[in-house]
């Protein structure tokens, strides 16, 4: 199929050009339509097969394998030969071809209108294919590189799942460790919150209440492992409509703060705050950081949403991390 439109766009081109050269000879001077048909009938069919014979012969076995010299020794041969065979059938059409005003046209000039012609038409064939292996190699480049940064997004991504589990499996050992009657709870929690990264973060995008619910899963499941003594101070502003937003974004922050942030001082909770302005997401997260972590900020979770955010909105966000002695705290503007 994509052969066959190939072959149409070439006769296309082809007729335009043609056309386009009659309605000018029509135009500039009185041509019997004898001279017409020997002129783009027979001519031109010549010169298209020279065309064609340097676009796809004479260019990929010798230009393509990089034979400058047997291509540029096949490239005279060709003009010569294809000129000789122009002025056969200028003998052959000698009334229409040959004579100019009563007078018959001399070898050497016919031969060198010819030439010009053919050189033309062979450099046009040679620029048509450079231009299109061009276009071939740079569309080859983009999919190369939109097949990297997929398999890199999907890598990223399922670095996410093995790091949450990772650290709920940890809080609910502790539940486990501590004999706590909130141990069923947690892990049902956790089976909401897998249920929702496995089953409905697969698109590219998710509706942005659904990871908002997310956030506050994940939000309840440390006041279960905190045994209700997590404080946090969880605010939505703006209207939550139809906004979608890349799955399992946000997550990383506030893993992030539980992790290495002081979660249990109702003076100074872990404030989370998220602006919805339309398509325009404003998330600050601030915490209070830990005594014993505090050079211990970031890990493979914020390089992971860093990555993802220069993959998936190059130019749609600014991200501002201030890590302060005692103060964390992240600023990120997103355009949904």
């Amino acid at each position: 199929m994509k052969r066959n439109w190939q072959i149409f766009w070439h006769i296309v081109f082809w007729v335009s050009v043609t056309s386009f050269f009659i309605y000018l000879a029509y135009s500039n001077s009185k041509i019997s339509n004898e001279e017409l048909l020997v002129y783009f009938g027979i001519f031109n069919s010549v010169s298209i097969g020279l065309f064609y014979l340097n676009y796809l012969y004479l260019i990929p076995k010798f230009l393509d394998n990089k034979k400058y010299r047997y291509y540029t020794l096949a490239l005279l041969g060709a003009i010569i030969v294809f000129a000789l065979g122009k002025y056969g059938l200028a003998v052959i059409f000698k009334p229409y071809a040959l004579m100019e005003h009563g007078k018959q046209t001399p070898f050497g000039s016919f031969m060198l209108g010819a030439s010009l012609t053919n050189i033309f038409y062979l450099f046009l064939s040679t620029a048509l294919k450079f231009a299109i292996d061009w276009f071939l190699n740079e569309r080859i480049q983009r999919d190369l590189e939109n097949q990297r940064l997929s398999a890199e997004l999907a890598f990223l991504k399922s670095q996410i799942n093995p790091h949450f589990l990772f650290n709920s499996l940890n809080s609910i050992y502790s539940l486990a460790y501590q004999k706590s009657d909130t141990t069923p709870e947690a892990i049902l929690k956790l089976s909401e919150i897998m249920r929702y990264m496995l089953y409905e973060s697969n698109d590219n995008k998710v509706d942005l209440a659904k990871e908002l619910q997310y956030l506050q899963n994940y939000i309840d499941l440390q006041k279960i492992r905190f045994g209700n003594k997590a404080f946090v101070d969880f605010k939505i502003t703006g209207e939550v409509g139809n906004q979608k937003i890349v799955p399992l974004l946000l997550i990383a922050f506030i893993e992030n703060a539980f992790k290495h942030g002081v979660a249990n001082d109702p003076s100074s909770p872990i404030l989370l705050l998220i602006n919805l302005d339309g398509t325009h997401l404003h998330f600050y997260m601030e915490n209070k950081k830990h005594m014993l972590n505090r050079d211990n900020e970031g890990g493979i979770g914020l390089n992971n949403v860093k990555r993802r955010l220069d993959l998936l909105y190059p130019g749609k966000y600014s991200l501002t991390i201030q890590d302060e002695p005692n103060i964390y705290t992240s600023e990120l503007s997103l355009v949904l």
